[in-house]
């Protein structure tokens, strides 16, 4: 399925929020989502599917000084 990640059109095999960040090898820990304008807690990552021309936005944080 083809979904719209940081602004650019993407293939994925992954059917929910979960599958799609091990499918991308993100870092879980310091890893924010948005789905269609939502923020996603990562509890519910596992319950989230995405379908279609879905919008994703995906950024991590690092620290530093």
């Amino acid at each position: 399925m083809q979904l719209q990640i940081n602004g650019q059109a993407t293939q994925i095999n992954a059917t929910t929020l979960d599958e799609l960040i091990s499918e991308l090898e993100l870092p879980r820990e310091s890893l924010v989502v948005e789905h269609n304008s939502q923020i996603v807690r990562q509890q519910q990552w596992a319950q989230t599917r995405l379908s279609q021309d879905d919008v994703l936005e995906l950024l991590s944080f690092v620290g530093g000084g």
